[in-house]
Formats: structure tokens, C-alpha cells, sequence
């Protein structure tokens, strides 16, 4: 499924896929993920999911295959390892077997993972890795076992590298499960963490302490910061400047991202509810039952550090993402996707496990009957499907909690599996729906269920507006057979990105993604003289000729160090415009 026609979706991001073209040209782009192959700026993430994109590129070609492949085969291990994670816990196989595989299920069905294990944001690797981590500590707390648990603190560390800091947000379930439910001594417990917390240091610090030794000239400007450190990006732009919403203030440029409306309805609403919230209820049921399956003392040590550990990934997760005020994508709601499929996974088993009794029977009926009603909730919203699909959702998952709750074991069978199947119906849908969705650009959707305004989809992007430039022939000529370090200098990662893709030649991105203020006037002045740029594309609504050699440029440009670069090449060169960019040969 995750395969299924994915050249549908191009380079699905072409501002990480031009990176990771800039990567395969260059090993030192490759290592700072670069957005050229030149290092001028890096992307505004830290470069691990580039370094793996960025091998497949350089093995197999710059074609949406090698792009897009690697995330999907990153979801299939993620399903995979999942599975497992869950079965260890069980002390019985067979039914450690059940609960791994509706769990890996849950995941593999859900749409937003669908979404993201076909797309080449970071979010595919970084998922796996917390994926990874968990199966780690699942064995750590078996055995109270310091190398795997140090693995846990390695892999997390590389999630870091992945994107910072929403790579720890799986830390205080982690932690609290080993430090109560690992079977040796409390010195040993604590010890143990420490040893992890400092392999996860390293893991994570070593690339960030590489880029600080080097020399800021013999490197890439660090996308994102305001002061060219990777700690200033991490803290800053993709750290606190998330949850205050004042990532402004840290150099970025938000546009149209930011939603302003936070509490714990957002994952349940709009695009994010789309994405993630078909059995989230469920999930989140799953952990109060566990809690109290866990009070009357019947988990084993095993499923209570489980509880701890997928519970508190989906708690912290869900108030985090409910709350912070800085952009957030639905996309992002991913992360929630593997603990929403163990939590689902281990409480079908818990109920089934205690079926004898009324506690079991109920905890079934009432997790059938809130997956099916909130499942038909949401396809009554989007009016998915047939008008009459919502409603006979509803009345199977609720005739088989009804069976459930009766008692027979004929009937609880027939049931829980009717009732299932009718509660996972509606997530299963939109699944292969965002598989058949072709999906390009910096925000994607799963399901495209309104028609967007005209041309916006090809105007607006996360960074400015954007022309014609993936698609201008004459312009890709006529930077293609230059021979300077870059080929053009243009407003933008977005433009840069598009141009690069298109002619394979290293653009400068003047501002970046997010109006970084780099290059300066004094530099970009002493690299038009120098000869290493050829060309200033100012992009799509970036300016206009005009009769009288005026040039009329957009207020969306994000840093004033960008206008005076623009005003400086309109002043000293003549303009001529090809498609609807406005071009100045600088040589």
C-alpha cells in the first residue's frame, strides 16, 4: 500500500528532495544537509532523514522513487517493529501475537501515517526511531538490561537529529516505565538512566558539536537560527518558539501555519481529526482502563511498564500538540499514530483476557461503541462515502458492543469481531484514500476534501511565492548551461528549491525558509563581483518589469536584508522577465 503508485506524488517536498539531490552531488552537503550542493544554507531541520534520502539519491538517481521509496520502507519497518515491541510484553504468545498485530495494524491504517510513510518530511524516520526505541525499552525492562536501554538513549539521540526536541517528548513515559517496573534495585535503576541519558547526549551531540567547531565560514549557514548554531535552531525556531508561538522572534516567517485555536478539541477537529483522531478515543480510553486493570494488580510488570511507556507517549504527545501556539502542521500528529496502536492493541487483549467478568464485558463494549461513534462522526463531517456508511457503521459497531456485553461467548466472538471491523472501517477508508491522494508541497493533507482557491496551491508556500520556476523551461536553460558556483541567487528556499530540481545546479536561497538573515548586502555584493553567482531570479510575485524600469515586489518578503539585495540587482543590472519571473544577469 505504501509503494502503490508513488510517482503519482513527484518529489512529494521539493524543498527536502532538492536537498537531498544537493546530498548525493556533495558528501559535505550530504553531512550538513545542505539545500545545495554549494553550502550555502542548510534545511531548518537537523539533516538524519537527509543523510538516509540523500544515499538513496546518490545509489539509485534523482527520480521520485528513490525520494519517496525509503519513507515507505520506513513505515513497513515501523509496522514491524511495533508488532514486536507489543508482543514482547505478553507473556503468552499467542495473544501477545493478537495484540502486535492490531496494533501494527492501527498503524499501518492509520491516515496519517499513510500520509507520512509516502512523504519525504522527516517525519517517517523519526517516527521508526521512537518505534525502535520503544521495542528497546520494552527488553531493557524485561531484564533490567543497561544495553538496551543505552540503545533506547542512542536511538532517541538520533531522533533528535531527526527533529529536536519533538524527539523527547516520549521521555517521561519511557523513563517513569524503567525506573518503576525494571526487576532490580533502585540504585541500579537510576544508574541505568544515567547511562542512557548520556548515551543519548552523544548520539545527539555529536553532529551539533561537529558544527560548532567548524569554522562558520567553511560551512553552511545553520536554516532557521539567528546566530548560525545548531543550538539556537534546536532551542529556538524548533523548540520554544513552537510552544510560545514566538518563532518570529528566532528568524522564522510563519505563514498561514499557526493555529491560534489550542485546547484538546484541536486533534479532534478540522485536518488534524482527519489525520489522527479516528481511534484516539479509543487510545485514550485504553489508558484509563489500563490504569485501572493496573490499581486491582492485574498487569504483569511486563504490560504495566508497557501502560507507562505508550500511555505517557500519548499524554505528553496529545497536550503537547494541543497547546504549544507556534506553527503546527496535521501532519505532525503522526508521532500519536504507534502508541494510539499499542494502547488499541493491549486493551482489546485486557477486555478479551477478563471476558468472564463484567469489567472485561463493559470495557469492550464501551471501547466498540466509542471507536464506531466517533469513527461515524467523522465521515458524517466530511461526508465521505455514501450518506448511508456513517449511520450503518454506527448500528454494527453497536449491535456487536451489545453483543459483547450479553456475555455468550458465541456471541461476544461474533461481536468484537463485527463491531471491530465496523469502529476501524472508517480510518481503513481514508487510509487508502490518502494512498490514492498525490501529495506535493511543504504542508500536505491526507484527503483533498475542498477545493482550494484558484492557483493558490501553486502560489502559497511556508517561506513565500513561488512562479513558475519547476516548470519554466527557458529559465532551467538558461541556468543550466551557466558554470558559476551558482547558477542564480533567488528570494526564497522554496524558489531556490524549485530551480534546483529543475537544473540540477546549486541556487542561492537568499533568507532561506524562514527569513534568515543571511546572505548580507556586503556578501552577496561580494559574490556577484567575485563571479560565483550568474543570475537574480526574483520568483514568481517577487517583481515585475515595468515600462519605466521600476519594480513593483511583494510584501510577503520575509526580512528586509532581501529587499535590499533585490533593490541593489534592480539598481545595477537590466531585468528582462522570462515566464513570471523576473530575471537579472549579474556576469
Amino acid at each position: 500500500m505504501y509503494l502503490w503508485d508513488l510517482a503519482a506524488s513527484d518529489y512529494g517536498n521539493a524543498f527536502y528532495a532538492a536537498a537531498a539531490q544537493a546530498g548525493s552531488q556533495s558528501w559535505s552537503a550530504w553531512f550538513f544537509g545542505s539545500l545545495d550542493a554549494r553550502n550555502f544554507i542548510t534545511v531548518d531541520k537537523p539533516p538524519a532523514s537527509l543523510w538516509v534520502t540523500g544515499l538513496s539519491v546518490r545509489l539509485f538517481g534523482m527520480n521520485s522513487w528513490s525520494v519517496l521509496v525509503p519513507q515507505a520502507v520506513m513505515g513497513v519497518t515501523a509496522v514491524a517493529v511495533l508488532f514486536a515491541a507489543v508482543r514482547r510484553v505478553v507473556s503468552h504468545p499467542d495473544q501477545g501475537a493478537v495484540a502486535g498485530l492490531i496494533a501494527g495494524a492501527v498503524l499501518a491504517g492509520t491516515p496519517a501515517a499513510a500520509l507520512m510513510f509516502r512523504f519525504n518530511n522527516p517525519d517517517a524516520l523519526l517516527v521508526l526511531l521512537l518505534v525502535v526505541a520503544a521495542y528497546g525499552l520494552a527488553r531493557a525492562v524485561q531484564v533490567a538490561s543497561w544495553p538496551w536501554l543505552t540503545l533506547v538513549g542512542v536511538v532517541l539521540g538520533t531522533a533528535f537529529l531527526t527533529k529536536m526536541l519533538q524527539g523527547f517528548l516520549v521521555l517521561p513515559g519511557f523513563g517513569l516505565a524503567y525506573l518503576t517496573a525494571a526487576p532490580t534495585a533502585w540504585r541500579n535503576r537510576l544508574l541505568h538512566l544515567t547511562g542512557a541519558l548520556a548515551a543519548l547526549v552523544v548520539s545527539a551531540g555529536w553532529w551539533v558539536l561537529a558544527v560548532q567547531l567548524t569554522p562558520a565560514t567553511a560551512r553552511p549557514y545553520i536554516g532557521g537560527s539567528t546566530d548560525n548554531s545548531v543550538l539556537n535552531l534546536a532551542f529556538g525556531y524548533n523548540g520554544l518558539g513552537r510552544l510560545e508561538g514566538h518563532e518570529s522572534d528566532w528568524g522564522a516567517a510563519t505563514v498561514g501555519a499557526r493555529n491560534t485555536s489550542t485546547g484538546l478539541h484541536r486533534l479532534f477537529t478540522t485536518e488534524m481529526g482527519n489525520e489522527i483522531s479516528w481511534l484516539l478515543p479509543v487510545a485514550l480510553l485504553a489508558v484509563a482502563f489500563g490504569g485501572y486493570l493496573a490499581a486491582r494488580g492485574r498487569l504483569g510488570r511486563d504490560e504495566w511498564a508497557a501502560l507507562l511507556s505508550w500511555g505517557g507517549w500519548l499524554l505528553v504527545t496529545v497536550l503537547v500538540f494541543s497547546y504549544m501556539q507556534g506553527t503546527i502542521h496535521p501532519y505532525y500528529t503522526v508521532a500519536l499514530a504507534p502508541a494510539i496502536g499499542a494502547l488499541v492493541g493491549l486493551s482489546t487483549l485486557w477486555a478479551w483476557r477478563l471476558r468472564a467478568g463484567w469489567d472485561g464485558r463493559i470495557a469492550m463494549a464501551v471501547l466498540l461503541g466509542v471507536g464506531g461513534w466517533w469513527s461515524s462522526v467523522l465521515l458524517r463531517h466530511n461526508h465521505f462515502g455514501p450518506v448511508w456508511l456513517p449511520t450503518a457503521l454506527l448500528l454494527i459497531t453497536l449491535t456487536g458492543a451489545l453483543s459483547v456485553a450479553v456475555g455468550r461467548r458465541w456471541w461476544m466472538a461474533t461481536g468484537l469481531i463485527a463491531g471491530a471491523s465496523a469502529a476501524a472501517a472508517g480510518t481503513v477508508a481514508f487510509t487508502v484514500a490518502t494512498v490514492a491522494t498525490p501529495h506535493h508541497g511543504a504542508i500536505p493533507n491526507a484527503v483533498s476534501l475542498l477545493r482550494p482557491a484558484p492557483g493558490l496551491a501553486e502560489r502559497v508556500a511556508a517561506g513565500g511565492w513561488t512562479g513558475d520556476e519547476a516548470t519554466n523551461g527557458q529559465l532551467a536553460k538558461m541556468l543550466t548551461t551557466t558554470t558559476t558556483p551558482w547558477s542564480a541567487a533567488t528570494n526564497g528556499s522554496q524558489s531556490a528549491a524549485a530551480l534546483e530540481l529543475a537544473t540540477r545546479t546549486s541556487v542561492m536561497a537568499i533568507g532561506g525558509w524562514s527569513g534568515d538573515p543571511t546572505p548580507t548586502l556586503a556578501q552577496f555584493i561580494d559574490d556577484v563581483h567575485a563571479g560565483r553567482v550568474a543570475y537574480y531570479v526574483e520568483a514568481g510575485r517577487g517583481g515585475a518589469a515595468q515600462p519605466q524600469g521600476r519594480v513593483i515586489r511583494s510584501e510577503n518578503h520575509s526580512a528586509s536584508h532581501s529587499r535590499e539585495i533585490a533593490d541593489w540587482v534592480a539598481a545595477h543590472y537590466p531585468a528582462i522577465t522570462v515566464g513570471t519571473s523576473l530575471v537579472y544577469r549579474l556576469e
